[in-house]
């Protein structure tokens, strides 16, 4: 099966184009034109070609889906303010669809994220799985959650309307290698100081060599079609817990603590003096937002039986191990030169 994979220079992109190659897919890696492919372990690999694209624009998108059985669509923006994020995010995905749709490549691997559950109505102790509630009214979330909704309502409508083969998975955070901190912990100010918000949260963690097997798998499995997905791994650590193993493994810098509770009343307490003395004019960070506070500090728990049930997913690093691998000077994405024969569908 050879697969077109969007964001394949990025951090999740290069472990996803790794797995493919190992388990005998040949892959099209879109890159941006500015990318050095010399610098990608792989990129030398007989099986890998790549394709300069600017999702932006709809120039050449047809071009590169010849030859393509399905796509694994990675390529999103996390930052810049709204318009850009729609670009990179909304316009980009429309534009790769409706090439999609002209070029009769139906079958599509679309990542969407945890972001687009709707965590302020969630009660604390709740298992998110597939069918939580998604946020409706997302005015007050950041614009990566805002757009990745906008996004997924896209996914959705190529699947209804348009013929689209299309599983999304959403991935919870995702760490490995040069991605350690997560911004369910608290805050990083510039590598110099952890501001730690609660203790006791559990983790929704994704391994990124574990999410990108499961990536592959779905792109192989007929079964998953039309259904979603969330990946996290088994042994979810608490808020101390990784924080400790991080310790263990590498200089952290100095960190202050502030409990759930206590944060959460503040936030209540600004938040509702803002909208009563200011009518809501005052610009608030983040943290005294309270839908963007709950959405990364709520004490939740999670599940990955769909995962393993359609995919026959087991994570194969557990935390200790993928902190290990992460912090070690061990290649992860090699690759052999020679692939093996193309894994059946499951």
């Amino acid at each position: 099966m050879k697969l077109l994979i969007t964001g394949a220079s990025g951090f999740l992109g290069k472990y996803i184009v790794a797995a493919a190659l190992r388990r005998g897919h040949p892959v099209r890696a879109v890159v941006r034109s500015s990318v050095d492919t010399t610098r990608l372990p792989w990129y030398d690999h007989p099986s890998v070609d790549f394709v300069a694209l600017d999702l932006h624009q709809p120039d050449g998108i047809v071009e590169a889906l010849h030859g393509v059985d399905a796509v694994i669509h990675l390529a999103a923006a996390k930052t810049g303010n709204y318009e850009a994020q729609y670009a990179s995010t909304v316009v980009a995905t429309q534009n790769l669809i409706d090439a999609m749709i002209e070029a009769n490549v139906l079958r599509l691997i679309a990542i969407g994220t945890f972001s687009v559950f709707d965590y302020l109505q969630l009660q604390s102790g709740t298992t998110v799985n597939e069918e939580t509630p998604i946020d409706r009214s997302p005015a007050q979330r950041d614009v990566y959650a805002q757009t990745k909704l906008i996004q997924e309502s896209v996914f959705r409508d190529f699947e209804q309307n348009q013929g689209g083969q299309v599983t999304i998975l959403r991935p919870g955070m995702i760490y490995g290698r040069d991605a350690l901190w997560n911004a369910c912990l608290g805050v990083n100010v510039k590598d110099k100081l952890w501001i730690r918000i609660g203790t006791d949260a559990q983790l929704p963690l994704t391994y990124v060599e574990n999410c990108a097997d499961a990536i592959v798998l779905a792109a192989e499995c007929d079964g998953a079609i039309a259904k979603t997905i969330n990946l996290v791994d088994d042994d979810l650590p608490t808020q101390n817990t990784y924080a400790s193993e991080l310790a263990k493994r590498m200089t952290t810098p100095p960190s202050i603590l502030i409990r759930w509770s206590v944060m959460r009343l503040l936030t209540d307490l600004i938040w509702s003096c803002n909208q009563l003395l200011l009518r809501g004019r005052a610009k608030l960070p983040g943290l005294f937002i309270p839908a963007r506070l709950h959405a990364r500090f709520k004490p939740l728990r999670y599940s990955n039986d769909r995962a393993k049930q359609l995919l026959n997913w087991h994570p194969k690093y557990d935390l200790s191990s993928a902190l290990d691998r992460s912090c070690s000077t061990v290649e992860l994405l090699s690759v052999p030169q020679e692939i093996p024969n193309p894994k059946s569908k499951i």
